[in-house]
């Protein structure tokens, strides 16, 4: 008849030899999977070419002296005369604003503030890099 004392055993040692050979091949194989799709582009207009934008530089030294490229103004006289100076320059244009480190955060933010009001989209803060 059949002997109960004998438990069947379950080997696992193949199966967790197995599946690490598995997880390897895929930790290798998965850096270069590279899954791409193709796109079609519409075609640009070739007659029009771009045209360079002079960028806006503004500095301010620690004496709260603003230079707009090359004009000189004082820093409470800057706020409505940008906006005047704005007026023959193009919005599109990038401006880049170059501050002294020891000036106060809020003397930044008025002049960066006086040039988003003037309808500029593109500001860039100058860093030391």
């Amino acid at each position: 008849m059949y002997d109960f004392e004998d438990k069947p055993e379950l080997n696992i040692t193949p199966l967790v030899d197995v599946m690490l050979v598995l997880l390897a091949i895929l930790m290798v194989i998965a850096p270069n999977i590279v899954y791409e799709e193709s796109i079609k582009l519409p075609q640009g207009s070739l007659s029009k070419q771009l045209s360079e934008i002079p960028p806006v530089h503004i500095s301010i030294d620690k004496e709260q002296n603003v230079k707009i490229n090359k004009d000189n103004y004082q820093l409470h006289e800057f706020m409505d005369n940008f906006f005047l100076y704005s007026k023959k320059l193009d919005l599109k244009a990038t401006v880049l604003i170059s501050a002294d480190k020891t000036l106060d955060y809020g003397v930044v933010m008025s002049v960066l503030a006086a040039v988003k009001q003037a309808g500029f989209s593109e500001v860039s803060l100058a860093t030391n890099g």
